[in-house]
C-alpha cells in the first residue's frame, strides 16, 4: 500500500510530509504506519515502516533523524545520523543537505519549519507543555543560528488533536491563565469543571508573536479520524493498552 502524506503549499519546493497511518506493515492496534519504536509494537514493523518513509523522503533510513522526545524546550542542531542513545530534545534543525528531521506524534503537534533561501529545516513536537514552555520559539532561534531569518520562515502545523476533542481539567486551565491571563481565549467551556482546550490555536499564536512569516494548521484531528490517524487520547477512551505513533519529516 503507498504511504499518505499530507503536504503543505507554504513548503512547497522542500521535501516533507505529515504521514498518516496508511501504507505500514503494523497490524492490531498499531495497524499501519506505526513508527514509534517506543510502542509495544514489533521492532521489526517499526523498522520496516521507517524504511519506507526514509524511502520516500529520499534518504537512507539512518539519515531519517528522530530524538528521544520528552516534552521539553530542546532543540539539537543535526549535521547527520544521530547516534544511541539519541538526544533528549523535542525539536531539530539542520542546515545539511540529505538529512530528514523527523517527529513522532499522536495527538501533539508535529510542525514542519523551513526558510528556503537560507537552506534551513526545522522539525518540533509541541505538545500543550512543550508548547507553553517555549520549544517553537526555541526552534526558531537555533534556525536563526543557523543563517534562516525567521519573517521568512513558513511553519506548518500537521494532524493534532482539535478542541472539540481535547478536554481538560481546572488544574490544566489554571497552569496556562497563571502564565498569562491571555491565554484563557484558548479555553471554552466543557461539561461540568471541565474546558476545551484548543492546542493547535495556541501553537499558531505562539508561532505569530514570535515573527515568523507565515504560519498555518493543515486542520486535521487526530482523535476525530482513527482510520487516517493514530491518536493517545482516543486510545485511552477505548481502554487500548497502547497506541501507534504518527510521523511527520522534512529534509533539504
Amino acid at each position: 500500500m503507498t504511504l499518505d502524506a499530507i503536504t503543505s503549499a507554504a513548503l512547497d519546493g522542500i521535501a516533507h510530509g505529515f504521514y498518516t497511518r496508511s501504507g505500514g506493515v503494523s497490524s492490531g492496534i498499531y495497524a499501519g504506519l506505526n513508527c514509534g519504536g517506543g510502542s509495544g509494537d514489533q521492532n521489526e514493523a517499526v523498522a520496516l515502516n521507517r524504511a519506507r518513509v526514509a524511502a520516500t523522503m529520499a534518504v537512507e533510513p539512518d539519515r531519517l533523524v528522530t530524538v528521544h522526545q520528552t516534552h521539553s524546550a530542546n532543540v539539537v542542531s543535526v549535521t547527520g545520523p544521530l547516534g544511541q542513545p539519541r538526544p533528549e530534545a523535542d525539536a531539530m534543525v539542520t542546515a545539511t543537505p540529505g538529512i530528514a528531521l523527523a517527529i513522532l506524534t499522536a495527538d501533539c503537534e508535529p510542525v514542519l519549519f523551513a526558510d528556503p533561501a537560507a537552506g534551513v529545516i526545522g522539525a518540533a513536537h509541541a505538545g500543550w507543555k512543550g508548547a507553553l514552555d517555549g520549544v517553537l520559539e526555541a526552534t526558531l532561534d537555533e534556525m536563526e543560528a543557523l543563517g534562516a531569518r525567521r519573517d521568512r520562515i513558513a511553519a506548518v502545523i500537521g494532524p493534532t488533536i482539535s478542541q472539540p476533542n481535547y478536554e481538560v481539567g481546572p488544574e490544566f486551565v489554571a497552569r496556562f491563565i497563571i502564565a498569562s491571563p491571555d491565554h484563557a481565549r484558548f479555553f471554552k467551556r466543557g461539561t461540568g469543571d471541565r474546558a476545551l482546550f484548543d492546542l493547535p490555536a495556541f501553537g499558531l499564536d505562539r508561532l505569530r508573536r514570535a515573527g515568523v512569516g507565515h504560519a498555518e494548521w493543515t486542520g486535521d484531528c487526530t482523535y476525530a479520524d482513527a482510520e487516517r490517524f493514530f491518536s493517545y487520547r482516543r486510545s485511552v477512551h477505548r481502554k487500548e493498552p497502547d497506541y501507534g505513533r504518527l510521523i511527520s519529516a522534512i529534509r533539504l
